[in-house]
C-alpha cells in the first residue's frame, strides 16, 4: 500500500537522512507549500484554541490559563463538535494536477 508524509517546509524534515528512509521504505514525501498555514490542520487548531482562551480574556495566573487551554482541548469533541468538524476538515483545493505542488519521491 503506498505511504505519502505530508509536512510542512520546515528544515529539519529536508535533510538527507530523511530523503534517504524515505527511499528505502518507498514513502513519498509532500510538502505543503510555504506560507500556507490553513492546509495545515495542527495550525486550524491551534487558531481554535487562540481564539477560545486567549482573545478578550484575562487570567490572574499562569496556572488558570493553563487550565482552560487544557479544558477546551479535553472536551472540544464533546463542546465544540460541529465547528471541529468544519475546521477540521480536509475540504479544500486539491494540488494534485498543479505543477507548483509536485509530489515528490527521493531515490538515491
Amino acid at each position: 500500500m503506498p505511504i505519502s508524509i505530508v509536512w510542512d517546509n520546515a528544515r529539519y524534515q529536508k535533510c538527507a537522512a530523511v530523503f534517504e528512509l524515505a527511499s528505502e521504505l518507498g514513502i513519498t514525501l509532500v510538502y505543503l507549500p510555504a506560507y500556507s498555514p490553513h492546509l495545515n490542520l495542527i495550525e486550524r487548531l491551534w487558531r481554535f484554541v487562540r481564539k477560545e482562551c486567549l482573545y478578550s480574556k484575562y487570567y490572574a495566573d499562569f496556572p488558570s490559563f493553563r487550565a482552560a487551554i487544557s479544558t477546551l482541548i479535553d472536551t472540544a469533541d464533546l463542546n465544540q463538535k460541529e465547528r471541529l468538524k468544519s475546521l477540521m476538515s480536509w475540504k479544500f483545493q486539491s494540488f494534485k494536477k498543479s505543477n507548483s505542488y509536485p509530489n515528490r519521491v527521493y531515490q538515491k
